[in-house]
């Protein structure tokens, strides 16, 4: 029976994409000549997974780059390569190609291969010139008295924390005399991208060794299969040794090969009944000896670059001083897959149970408001059952909703990179620094604020910070430019802050425009606010020269209107001199919204609490009626238009007199009017049905929900009910 790998794809390529993203991150924290090791055993880790993966489902290009990128990486592993600006780049562009290799074979869709060819020839160049000399140690004495105290104090610290070898655990004990090794990898070893000869140049940094070669099972040449493994090993190694580093080593392989370690002969606790297999053709070799033999047959997966002396480590002379404990290095849970508590679960599933609880609310309000309405000796008793029932209900309802939600770190982690290749291209020096990232918001709210703070971040990086560091310090600021992106909870909504330490909006600079294109009048007063918001009318820009990062003015229109559609709202602060802020405010989840029921006629009608500005009732005398415009109120310092909802839905009003209804003041794509309704009936969380997938589209809706007795009210939509009074008014 033959196992169908094709079931496993779907999984495969999330875990890469995944990987990736913590590879990039890690690339980004790289300090060029003095990296983290843990940094870069991170990237080498998601590159051979990687390429592990790919070999193993038979995406023979992924696994090829990869194995030239995986190459590189163990050369800077091993310090026998620094860390450069270049390398660091040319590390970054491997992550985009591998990127777009996994997206066309996952859509299986072509990718470009000259590009993937030119970058692999590019790596293996790098790899051809690995001659630089390795990173300088410094010796203890070199520093200075302060440094040497801080590593001395520090040395401590380490030796304090340390448990003895009496009481630590048997993986962790140092072997006196050193181990004994036996390694035979299985056959098809090599196609699930495993490399020996780099595993075996790994021991021989760990220490001393001799390798016994075991070619017992090697065929006749007419019989080798290329992909095939036939060899087996049996090490020796010397040295202050754990059995947990050795067992690193062989880490990548566990499942694809028998392993056993042992001390050696005369250590305490050794096996002394352990032996190499006597009937076994047996010869000892040198790890150079080793290569040829494995090189002598066609094994594809062996690549000739990667076969290398491995020196003794030798005595470590040399220590790190670290300010603040390293935090966990991004995509280490990569490797603890057995390890994870957590289970992936596919979109659809969780949309159904979140219709389902809806559905469940729904039927709840129903009990209850028929409950309300009972009589007699058992109606308390069912009315306190119901009570119960409500607040388990919106406690499963926010549990699945927590379901649902996702820290934005995900949409912040394209960032880091973002800023720094602009930054470069700019000829600018900025610093992204982000906080609030493990605030969670619903996925779906997730994957449409992206595209927004894109171009909020690009044009703080390319108008709002100033075009070079020498007009920065001539202002009294630091050379690098500062862009934060925040996001925090505040209420039942979420506020993601895109902000930057530059110059700010010039506002003279934009009336300016705005009249010369005859968006406003030449003698119109404007409030800072308005003025504001004329950035994000569409095609405006106050750039003269557009770039190919801004400048042609389709952004800011593009990004009110995502936030819109998410049911949000946008607002710019700015300080000339100082600095820009734009703060977004979005719903936690689009599944759910608290609205303000309304009554208008015998229908209800839900609007949104974020849309509601106040609600009053007018006097006959505060209303006017102007030409063109219908009826306004005054309300603060302006006037407002009044919508009558009755007449825009065609309903038989209770209340035709203003003064004998209510009037709601909301908001809706940066305009302000009053709603006229019969009364308000109370606030309350609904669950929102899509009405163009079971009716049709409305304007001035929304959605729908599904009231306690069982009717049906229409969610209001703010931004196209302004649209559709706007343009009845007009005609």
């Amino acid at each position: 029976m033959t196992l169908d790998l094709t079931q496993f794809h779907d999984a495969f390529f999330e875990e890469s994409f995944e990987a990736l993203d913590s590879m990039e991150a890690a690339l980004l924290k790289l300090d060029v000549g003095a990296p983290e090791p843990e940094l870069i055993n991170t990237i080498f880790r998601v590159a051979h997974s990687i390429k592990g993966g790919s070999a193993t489902f038979g995406f023979a290009e992924i696994a090829s780059f990869t194995h030239s990128l995986e190459t590189l990486l163990d050369e800077l592993r091993g310090g026998r390569m620094p860390v450069t600006v270049a390398i660091c780049d040319l590390l970054l562009k491997s992550v985009d190609v591998m990127r777009e290799m996994l997206r066309a074979v996952h859509a299986k869709q072509p990718f470009n291969t000259q590009r993937v060819a030119d970058l692999q020839f590019d790596l293996e160049l790098v790899n051809c010139q690995k001659s630089a000399p390795a990173v300088p140690t410094i010796a203890l004495d070199q520093l200075t008295p302060a440094a040497q105290s801080a590593v001395l104090a520090q040395s401590k610290l380490a030796a304090a924390a340390e448990p003895s070898a009496a009481t630590a655990p048997a993986d962790e004990v140092i072997s006196t005399r050193g181990w004994r090794i036996l390694f035979r990898p299985f056959t098809e070893f090599f196609t699930r991208g495993n490399d020996p000869l780099r595993m075996l140049r790994e021991l021989g940094e760990l220490g001393s060794h001799q390798i016994t070669v075991d070619a017992s099972a090697l065929p006749a040449f007419a019989d080798l299969d290329a992909q095939s493994c036939y060899l087996a090993w049996t090490i020796d190694l010397d040295g202050a040794v754990t059995e947990a580093a050795i067992r690193e080593v062989f880490d990548w392989a566990d499942g694809d090969c028998d392993l056993k370690i042992e001390r050696a002969a005369g250590d305490s606790g050794t096996d002394t009944n352990a032996s190499a297999n006597p009937a076994a053709t047996e010869s000892v070799a040198t790890e150079p000896e080793v290569a040829e033999i494995l090189e002598s047959s066609p094994t594809a997966a062996v690549s000739p670059a990667s076969i290398a002396t491995a020196e003794p480590a030798g005595p470590v002379a040399a220590a790190t001083v670290t300010a603040v404990p390293a935090a966990t290095a991004p995509g280490a849970a990569v490797a603890a897959g057995a390890d994870s508590s957590s289970i992936r679960v596919s979109v659809e599933k969780i949309d159904e149970l979140m219709n389902t609880v809806g559905e469940l609310v729904i039927t709840q309000a129903m009990l209850s408001q028929l409950g309300s309405q009972m009589v007699g000796s058992t109606a308390e008793e069912l009315r306190a059952g119901l009570a119960q029932l409500e607040r388990n209900m919106r406690e499963l309802q926010e549990s699945v909703m927590r379901v649902r939600m996702l820290p934005i770190s995900f949409v912040f982690s394209r960032f880091p990179r973002m800023v720094r290749d602009l930054a470069q291209r700019l000829g600018k020096q900025i610093e992204l620094k982000l906080t609030g990232e493990q605030t969670e918001l619903d996925k779906t709210v997730m994957e449409k604020i992206g595209d927004p703070l894109v171009h909020l971040v690009r044009n703080s990086v390319d108008h709002g910070i100033e075009k070079s560091p020498e007009l920065r310090v001539a202002a009294g600021k630091s050379p690098i430019g500062t862009v934060y992106l925040d996001a925090c909870h505040r209420g039942g909504n979420i506020a993601v802050e895109v902000s930057d330490d530059g110059g700010g909006l010039d506002k003279d600079r934009i009336l300016e425009k705005a009249r010369s294109r005859g968006l406003i009048g030449q003698n119109d007063l404007l409030t800072d606010e308005q003025i504001y918001e004329l950035i994000f009318l569409p095609g405006f820009s106050t750039v003269d020269n557009a770039t190919d990062v801004s400048g042609r003015g389709v952004g800011m229109d593009v990004v009110r209107r995502n936030v819109k559609e998410l049911g949000g709202k946008i607002e710019i602060r700015s300080e000339r001199g100082k600095g820009s802020r734009f703060i977004i405010t979005l719903p936690l989840t689009l599944a759910i919204v608290d609205g303000q029921s309304v009554a208008v006629g015998t229908e209800t009608y839900i609007v949104p609490l974020i849309s509601i500005v106040e609600s009053l009732q007018l006097k006959p005398s505060s209303v006017s009626r102007l030409s063109g415009r219908g009826e306004v109120f005054s309300f603060r310092g302006d006037y407002l238009p009044i919508v009558r909802l009755h007449e825009l839905f065609g309903i038989e009003p209770r209340a035709q007199e203003l003064h004998d209804g209510l009037v709601v003041v909301a908001e809706g794509d940066g305009r302000r009017v009053g709603l006229f309704v019969d009364d308000l009936l109370g606030q309350q969380q609904v669950v929102i049905k899509s009405l163009e997938a079971n009716y049709g589209h409305v304007d001035g809706v929304s959605g729908a929900t599904i009231l306690g007795d069982g009717s049906v009210a229409l969610i209001l939509d703010l931004a196209g009910l302004i649209r559709a009074a706007s343009m009845r008014a007009a005609a």
